[in-house]
């Protein structure tokens, strides 16, 4: 298998609360919701960088594409790294996802690999570190 991640889907409960927290919370763009037309069809894609995108789908009709039980999901299943090109933009971010609605888990602080980072759960359980990492190199 090559090594490429195209898109990123999250379960969330409830579509229309999670589509405004990335969307006017967080400032990412999309579309908005597309596919009520269809049975379990609803989907928001957001666009994160060429060839990158996040997608956030009903944590019901998800289980139900995969041909799963739907369960709450736990935080600690995964986290999704964000990073960022300054220690003041992950202030920046972690204020904006306060601001959008997310619960703030680590405040942003001194990491012991030498970078700076914090955690926040989105109103969906979903945990996201925000990190500045000053030996990894961000693409334009």
């Amino acid at each position: 298998m090559k090594p490429r991640i195209t898109l990123l889907t999250l379960a969330v409960d409830d579509l229309e609360t999670a589509v405004r927290f990335y969307r006017d919370g967080m400032g990412l763009p999309t579309e908005g919701i597309i596919g009520r037309e269809f049975a379990d069809g609803a989907v928001a894609f957001f666009e994160l960088q060429p060839h990158m995108k996040l997608a956030l789908f009903p944590r019901t009709s998800l289980a139900k594409d995969a041909g799963l039980v739907p369960n709450k999901a736990e935080s600690l299943q995964c986290s999704i790294g964000h990073n960022v090109a300054s220690k003041a933009e992950v202030d920046e971010v972690m204020a904006q996802a306060a601001k959008a609605g997310a619960t703030i888990v680590k405040q942003a602080q001194e990491t012991f690999w030498g970078g700076y980072a914090g955690y926040f759960v989105d109103p969906d359980g979903h945990l996201w570190e925000i990190a500045w990492n000053p030996h990894w190199a961000l693409l334009a």
